[in-house]
Parts: C-alpha cells; sequence; structure tokens
C-alpha cells in the first residue's frame, strides 16, 4: 500500500475481528491469536494513534479498554479502520496472512480429517455343511437284519438280540407283517425260523 504503514499481523487480526462483531470492538481478543496482553495493548494503542481504532463508550458488562470514573470505554474499529483493511488485504504483494473466521470468532481450526484406510476383505471361512446323522439304530431295525440272513433267525435268537420277551416278539412280527413285509415261518434243525422272502420284498 503506497503511503500508508502496514498493518502488522496482531493489528490485522484485531481489526479483522472488529469489523464482524455487532459492536465493533476490538477487545477481546480471539484466544487463537496467541499473544501476550502487553503485545496486544501495544497494538491497540498504535491502532488508535493512526485513527483505525477509537475510544468509545460501552455499555455495562462488556470489556472495557480502560475506565474514567463510571464510565468504560472500549475500542472499536472506525471506518478509516475497515478501509485499511480492504486495503491490506487486496495488495497482492501483502506478507500478512489470511484472517480465518476461525481466528476472528475464537474457534480452533478444525482439523483435517483423514478417513483411516479400510481394512482388506476377509473372505468369511467355508463352514462345512454337518453330515447328515445316521438313521437310528432301532430293536426293529435288528430284528428285520436278522430276518434277511439266508438261515434267517429263530425266536430265542430275535428275543436275544432285542430283549424282548417271547410273545412281544411274537407281536412285533405281526406288526411287521401288517406294515408289507412277507415274513415267512419255516424250520431250522426242527426248530421255527422266521425269514423275510425276499422275491416277495422285492
Amino acid at each position: 500500500m503506497t503511503g500508508i504503514t502496514r498493518l502488522t499481523d496482531i493489528q490485522l487480526i484485531l481489526l479483522a475481528t472488529a469489523a464482524r462483531r455487532d459492536n465493533g470492538s476490538l477487545l477481546p481478543p480471539p484466544e487463537t491469536l496467541g499473544e501476550g496482553p502487553a503485545r496486544i495493548r501495544k497494538a491497540v494503542e498504535a491502532l488508535i494513534r493512526r485513527g483505525l481504532a477509537a475510544e468509545a463508550e460501552l455499555a455495562p458488562g462488556a470489556d472495557a479498554w480502560r475506565t474514567e470514573g463510571d464510565r468504560a470505554l472500549g475500542v472499536v474499529i472506525t471506518e478509516a479502520g475497515r478501509a485499511a483493511i480492504a486495503m491490506d488485504t487486496a495488495d497482492d504483494g501483502s506478507d500478512s496472512p489470511a484472517v480465518t473466521s476461525a481466528q476472528v470468532n475464537g474457534a480452533a481450526p478444525a482439523a483435517e480429517v483423514v478417513a483411516p484406510p479400510a481394512p482388506p476383505e476377509v473372505p468369511a471361512p467355508e463352514v462345512p455343511l454337518p453330515a447328515k446323522p445316521a438313521p437310528a439304530r432301532t430293536k426293529t431295525s435288528d430284528v428285520l437284519e436278522l430276518l434277511r440272513r439266508e438261515s434267517g433267525a429263530t425266536l430265542d435268537e430275535l428275543t436275544a438280540v432285542t430283549g424282548w420277551l417271547p410273545h412281544t416278539t411274537r407281536a412285533a412280527l405281526t406288526g411287521l407283517r401288517k406294515k408289507g413285509h412277507a415274513i415267512v415261518r419255516g424250520k431250522r434243525d426242527e426248530v421255527s425260523c422266521y425269514t423275510l422272502d425276499a422275491e416277495v420284498a422285492a
């Protein structure tokens, strides 16, 4: 800017903060400014001397620059200060840093969020299908197995395998006949023997 002393970084941030506030106050400075009270006070005094800021009476409870009796005096930006901001930021050769809304509002700038890399896809392990359970072995199946033998089975052999009483075994044979099994009664060594008729069963 020709003929105008360039604003320092602190002065630029203070003026930009005030320009965005409804009451135009330079105080309080944004927390992100990161400067000590002495340097901030020196910057404000320089702005007042240059006419870019001015003392003004503030409402009770506002941040005061100084007091005169019961009067609380603050520091507000002037029209010259607003013009100085525009000229300073429009200068292509300006070394002043860009003032972000986070600095003006006193909020810390948001950190860039980088999404973590997606984990590699791991194929689900193949779960083998459970094997079909073998048919439950019953006493009736034991009886049929004995009857399928070429020599068949005697009543004593059937009761020995099943643990049934003789009359229970005979009743079981009758039940098998009713279910369609062709049970033939014969003789083996003069002892009654029962077999399945293969031709009828086929």
